[in-house]
């Protein structure tokens, strides 16, 4: 039987990626992409998503309209690092139009696909958990109709990405990953910002990976020319402390949700999100001495096969 997921994302390189892989995939089944503000404006999203899937010969699949900005917090996006666009500022002239979206708007599509395949459907989440920080006051009884939770986002020492102590997709809607983190209490794995750092792969896989001559290669070299000179310019190099490999953060969480034997070394955790420190709000805590008396434990993954990460990238450029 074939995994059904949905996709809730931000669509900027490593999303781009993200889908891809489920794609590639023959035992995947997307039932819908649910779309989210995050590295890039919710109309870039939308538009990027669409670009994915027309690349992929996959328009058939359903996208929708999501959250726009977050719960509370102030807007923020990613800076450029993915482009001011979220896919390498590399415009596609025959981009698909927006009139290919959905009618229905993601929160209230996420609620019926799940309802309608109750405690078979993987949620798949690499963007602020504003969409589903929504759901879950819409219809409380989400979380527990659900197969599975796989989120990028969060850190468990304290290292951040966007500030002092965050990582971006925690930072950019704190309550919503706090609801999430507080409300659903299906089993939810979390690939954090250091664990990806950590396990990033070579860059010599990465010249391998670009160089097959197939259309979506060719889209994928051409989308993440920008990042990668990031990632690989000496100013990024001194910022991160924890890997200076090629670190598609979001494929993590799709990997794990695509084999159950991805993950290869893990623990299980109470975890929370801190809202209101100066340098610490959007953090996520780590409980172990469990002192918050709750009793859903995450699962934080640690280490990975990345030779099966590997081939799943392979094959989504095929």
């Amino acid at each position: 039987m074939k995994k059904k997921v949905i996709i809730d994302l931000d669509t900027g390189v490593d999303d781009a990626m993200t889908i891809m892989v489920a794609l590639a995939n023959p035992n995947v089944e997307i039932l819908g992409i649910t779309c989210c503000h995050g590295n890039t404006p919710l109309e870039n999203v939308l538009k990027n998503t669409l670009r994915v899937l027309k690349v992929c010969n996959r328009l058939d699949i359903p996208v929708y309209r999501g959250c726009s900005k977050p719960l509370l917090a102030r807007k923020q996006h990613a800076g450029d690092y993915h482009g001011k666009d979220g896919l390498g500022d590399v415009p596609d002239p025959d981009a698909p139009g927006l009139e290919l979206l959905q009618k229905e708007k993601a929160v209230l599509a996420m609620i019926k696909l799940v309802k309608e395949n109750p405690g078979e459907v993987i949620l798949v989440a690499t963007a602020p958990l504003t969409n589903l920080a929504v759901a879950v006051q819409l219809d409380p009884s989400f979380p527990k109709k659900l197969k599975g939770l796989y989120i990028m986002g969060g850190n468990m020492e304290s290292r951040g990405n966007t500030t002092v102590c965050g990582e971006f997709n925690f930072v950019a809607d704190p309550e919503a990953a706090y609801v999430v983190l507080d409300h659903y209490t299906c089993p939810t794995y979390i690939a954090t910002w250091e664990f990806t750092c950590r396990n990033s792969l070579p860059w010599s896989f990465c010249d391998t990976w670009f160089a097959e001559n197939t259309p979506k290669a060719e889209f994928m070299r051409t989308i993440s020319c920008l990042s990668r000179k990031k990632a690989q310019s000496a100013d990024y190099q001194k910022e991160t402390t924890t890997g200076n490999g090629f670190n598609s953060c979001d494929v993590y969480a799709m990997a794990a949700a695509i084999d159950d034997t991805f993950i290869t070394e893990h623990e299980e955790v109470v975890v929370t999100v801190e809202l209101e420190g100066t340098y610490t709000r959007g953090m996520m805590v780590l409980d172990y001495i469990q002192k918050l008396k709750k009793a859903h434990k995450a699962i934080i993954m640690k280490k990975v096969d990345l030779e099966k990460l590997k081939q799943m990238l392979i094959n989504a450029l095929k």
